[in-house]
């Protein structure tokens, strides 16, 4: 993923959304990504020390996040 792609994601999760649909919407129509390719990218993105060292504070904020989840299962 090149370092443009990791911005704008991340970007993307920074903002808030008001309203269900909201950030769905605005991931097809900012990023021209479907949301389930967007998560893909999301997740494996989480996992990259470039997007750490880019933005720890939205990385960690996320990967707390995925992992609550993970242990809700």
């Amino acid at each position: 993923m090149d370092r443009s792609w990791e911005q704008d994601i991340l970007a993307l999760e920074r903002r808030g959304f008001s309203g269900p649909g909201a950030k769905e919407r605005a991931i097809r129509e900012e990023l021209g990504l479907a949301p389930v390719r967007y998560y893909q990218l999301l997740n494996a993105l989480l996992d990259d020390p470039r997007a750490l060292a880019l933005d720890p504070v939205t990385v960690n904020r996320l990967r707390r996040v995925r992992d609550a989840r993970r242990a809700e299962r």
